[in-house]
């Protein structure tokens, strides 16, 4: 079964300054300078992260997305864990996304963004790889530019091929048409529990007729882990896995979608995907990285079989990587 996975490809500068943004020793003065503390590059991008933990699970996602002449570092990397880039378009007068966050001693932030290269996304289309490789059997329509996540949806259902839907940071920018479009017919569909409220408001279809039109929602809770729906079934209900240590947030949710669908790959039913999902979250969030957090099978395993129980660990151990 092979995936392709569109959204954003990016690159993050995390910077933390003394005191805070609202206060003299930062930002409400006016002052032509502030002294950051530290500084940490990380790279990351909805459509990159997920990607790079599909590919860690040796299962050698398409990544589709568009990036800057100064990707080659980031390339390199995103190969290493086993992406494919073929559907990567490199802008010729751009440069690749980033975003550069501002950080006080009380976690106040400050966010910059520059979408770059990723505007170029649009013109990218799936056919020429889906025919090389004799077919996609799923698309993942992360974040990344609006034009390009419609496109892309509207390819699959030209072409027949399944996809999720994974809006995520890009839902607030939508129109109503948009929302539906992206969402309606898909096999998965993934929100937050806070843009839940939003997605119902743009689309105008209450829960139930959201569920008619997705083979499974699932919505996502933080540290409380999951819930999985479908149409005529309970809701199931996925504890999340304790973390030893809480750090950054960032590609924690597209770590949970790399799990999940690694699941739905290897024909597992959605809640053994979704602890497979939850653990390596709770791996991303101990972790600086959005995409090299560890992934060790023993250590994994084991926090999956204290979480899950016996079976679950087992079953999923049985896929890890060694």
């Amino acid at each position: 079964m092979r995936i392709a996975v569109t959204g954003a490809i990016a690159t993050d500068q995390v910077l933390t300054v003394a005191g805070r943004l609202t206060d003299g020793t930062a930002m409400d003065r006016g002052a032509a300078a502030v002294r950051a503390e530290t500084l940490r590059v990380r790279r990351g991008g909805a459509g990159a992260n997920i990607a790079a933990g599909l590919g860690r699970l040796a299962l050698r996602p398409l990544l589709a997305g568009a990036v800057g002449r100064d990707f080659a570092d980031y390339g390199r990397s995103l190969l290493s864990y086993g992406v494919d880039l073929e559907l990567v378009r490199v802008s010729e007068e751009l440069d690749t996304a980033r975003a550069v966050e501002i950080r006080d001693a009380e976690d106040g932030r400050l966010r910059l963004s520059y979408d770059g290269a990723q505007t170029e996304s649009r013109h990218i289309t799936l056919l020429p790889a889906a025919r090389r490789i004799g077919g996609l059997d799923l698309v993942v329509v992360a974040a990344g530019d609006v034009e390009a996540m419609v496109r892309h949806t509207e390819e699959c259902r030209r072409l027949g091929i399944p996809f999720a839907a994974d809006p995520g940071d890009r839902l607030s920018l939508l129109t109503g048409r948009q929302a539906r479009r992206l969402v309606d017919g898909a096999r998965y569909a993934f929100t937050d529990e806070f843009d839940v409220p939003l997605l119902r408001d743009l689309t105008g279809w209450g829960e139930a007729e959201l569920l008619g039109r997705v083979g499974t929602w699932v919505v996502t809770r933080g540290l409380r882990g999951v819930a999985v729906m479908r149409r005529g079934r309970p809701t199931a209900g996925v504890e999340g896995v304790c973390a030893v240590r809480e750090g950054d947030p960032s590609g924690t949710a597209e770590a949970f979608r790399a799990g999940f669908l690694a699941g739905a790959v290897w024909g597992w039913r959605a809640e053994r995907g979704a602890q497979l999902g939850c653990a390596l979250a709770a791996a991303a969030l101990e972790s600086p990285e959005a995409q090299g957090y560890p992934l060790v099978r023993e250590r994994l395993t084991a926090r999956i079989r204290c979480a899950y129980g016996p079976e679950a660990a087992d079953q999923i151990a049985a896929r890890l990587p060694s």
